[in-house]
Formats: C-alpha cells, sequence, structure tokens
C-alpha cells in the first residue's frame, strides 16, 4: 500500500513538473514539417521538439517581428500611410490588391500585413519607420538579439528574402513574445477584415491566411502562416489545448495542406496522447517522432516543385 501511494505521488508530482500528462509519447507523433516545436507558453517547458536547432527561411513568420517593431516605435496607429514603389515585390514578382499610392492607416496596415500577410502593407510601415527601412530592418535584427534568438537573422520585413532566417527554438521565443501585444493577438486571428482605401473609395476583403482561426474546435490567441519555395509552408500558434496554452511552431512542412495537418496531428496528441493518421511522411527519418496516416489529402508535390508564390 505505501508502495502505491509512493508511486502515485511520483506520478503527480511529474504532471506538475512537466505541465502535461505522462501519457504523451512522442513516439506517437509523426510529423511532415521538418522543423517543430511544442511547449507550454505558461513555463517555456518543451514537450516535442524536432531538428528545433536547425537555420531555416522563415517566409513571412518575419511579420511577427515586423508588428513587434512597429508597436514599440509608439508611432500614431490612424496616421495614413501610401503605398510606393519601394513596397513592390522585385525579388519574387508576389501580387498584391494594394496599388500604387494606396493609403491606409498604420493600424490597418498592421493588420493585413499580420492576419492576411500583405507584403506591400509590411513594406509600407517599414519604410514610413523613423530612419526608412534600413533602420527598421536594423531594429528587427536588435530586437531579435534582446529576446535570446541568437540563430536569427532579418533582411527584409516582409519574408520574401529566403535570408531571413531563424530556428523553431527561437520562433517560439518570439512568438511568446509577440503574445505580449494585445493589437499582434487581436489582429493576427481576425478571421475576415474589409478596408476602405482612402481617396479611392475602393474597399477592399481580405481573409485570414490561417483557416484555424475560423475553426471552432480552435482557440487560437496569436497565429502566423509563411510560405515561400526556399522555407517552404510554415505556421506559428499560440492556442489553449486541454486548458493549457501552447505554443505550436511548424516549419518547412512538406505539401500545402501539411502545416495544418501537422497542427491538427499536434492538438490531438496533446488531448488525447494518441496520434492522426497522415497521408505520406517526409523520407527522412524523424528520430523523435512517429505515427501513422492522416485526415488530409495526400500531398504528391514535393517542396522542389512548387513554384515561387508570396510570402504567406
Amino acid at each position: 500500500m505505501i508502495r502505491f501511494l509512493v508511486l502515485v505521488f511520483a506520478y503527480f508530482t511529474a504532471v506538475v513538473a512537466t505541465g502535461a500528462p505522462l501519457s504523451l509519447d512522442v513516439a506517437k507523433l509523426r510529423l511532415l514539417s521538418a522543423n517543430a516545436v511544442v511547449l507550454d507558453a505558461a513555463d517555456g517547458q518543451s514537450i516535442y521538439a524536432k531538428a528545433a536547432d536547425e537555420v531555416t527561411p522563415i517566409a513571412s513568420l518575419t511579420k511577427l517581428m515586423t508588428a513587434m517593431v512597429v508597436l514599440d516605435a509608439r508611432l500614431p496607429g490612424d496616421e495614413a500611410l501610401a503605398v510606393d514603389m519601394d513596397d513592390f515585390d522585385y525579388l519574387k514578382g508576389s501580387r498584391s490588391r494594394l496599388r500604387m499610392g494606396a493609403t491606409l492607416s498604420r493600424d490597418e496596415m498592421l493588420r493585413l500585413a499580420l492576419m492576411a500577410s500583405e507584403n506591400r502593407a509590411a513594406s509600407t510601415l517599414a519604410r514610413h519607420y523613423p530612419g526608412g527601412a534600413t533602420a527598421f530592418i536594423a531594429a528587427m535584427n536588435a530586437k531579435a538579439v534582446a529576446l535570446g534568438m541568437l540563430s536569427t537573422h532579418y533582411e527584409d520585413p516582409t519574408g520574401l528574402s529566403p535570408r531571413n532566417v531563424s530556428t523553431a527554438n527561437d520562433l517560439a521565443r518570439l512568438v511568446r513574445a509577440a503574445a505580449k501585444y494585445p493589437l499582434i493577438r487581436e489582429y493576427s486571428t481576425t478571421p475576415a477584415h474589409y478596408v476602405e482605401v482612402q481617396g479611392t473609395g475602393q474597399t477592399l476583403g481580405y481573409n485570414n491566411s490561417n483557416a484555424l482561426v475560423k475553426n471552432a474546435s480552435w482557440d487560437i490567441q496569436l497565429q502566423k502562416t509563411g510560405y515561400i519555395r526556399e522555407a517552404g509552408r510554415c505556421v506559428v500558434m499560440l492556442a489553449t489545448i486541454g486548458s493549457r496554452p501552447m505554443v505550436i511552431v511548424l516549419l518547412d512542412s512538406l505539401g500545402k495542406y501539411s502545416r495544418i495537418g501537422d497542427a491538427q496531428r499536434i492538438k490531438h496528441w496533446l488531448e488525447t496522447g494518441e496520434s492522426l493518421p497522415t497521408a505520406a511522411l517526409r523520407p527522412t527519418a524523424a528520430p523523435r517522432a512517429a505515427g501513422i496516416k492522416g485526415v488530409f489529402k495526400p500531398v504528391k508535390a514535393t517542396k522542389g516543385g512548387q513554384p515561387k508564390l508570396a510570402s504567406r
């Protein structure tokens, strides 16, 4: 009887210490993302990691840092900012509905950059920073150092440059820091939004680039998606799962739907301790993960076969 009570006490002590149930077996979680982190946002306790210190391009995940630098500057949110030729994407040739001269408030530009990954909006925000885009990028890198993101480097505010790089562990730090900004939480999780372009009478409708914000089974407080060919499909989120705030980082996911599929697999695993099936897996084995067949469409395209698209 005494031995039984000792074992029970040890079990609950371990649960409290880790913040996660002992039934979470990492061998039951197999992801299509090349790099991943799951951690308890409350205490920073790592629950799952896969190639979490590998430096990789991060695409539009960059815009979380862009948003923090904008908000740190405490510039007027209602100030009108106009898109210029310097905000056009000559690197990837990505499209935007914000035409030359399109004018929105700084707050509206920030919302579109976060929820819809609008590249010209992000570029416009940086260009209207004191000292211009050069000073803005320097502030981004200084902020990364201050947050302890020592494997992170930024060269542009949109994420279109493949030289914007980080690691899954660094991005987990970024998510926890960004979550302290109420506007980032609000804007990044806005499901849909209409903006009236000043002086034109034109009204533009935007949807969130992350479909999970409209999914009633998810409680997402912050999110950002990203995609360029060099980075693959990426997503970071702060979500309440099983009554606990969890940071999820998924980088370089194989296929159009895989980052969302991986997020669903992680949620199911955290809630039940069991795996969800997956349709296809990367050829490289994940030493700390395992799993089976998925709820999303099988993905046939390879990363190398994806066209160059906007950072999303």
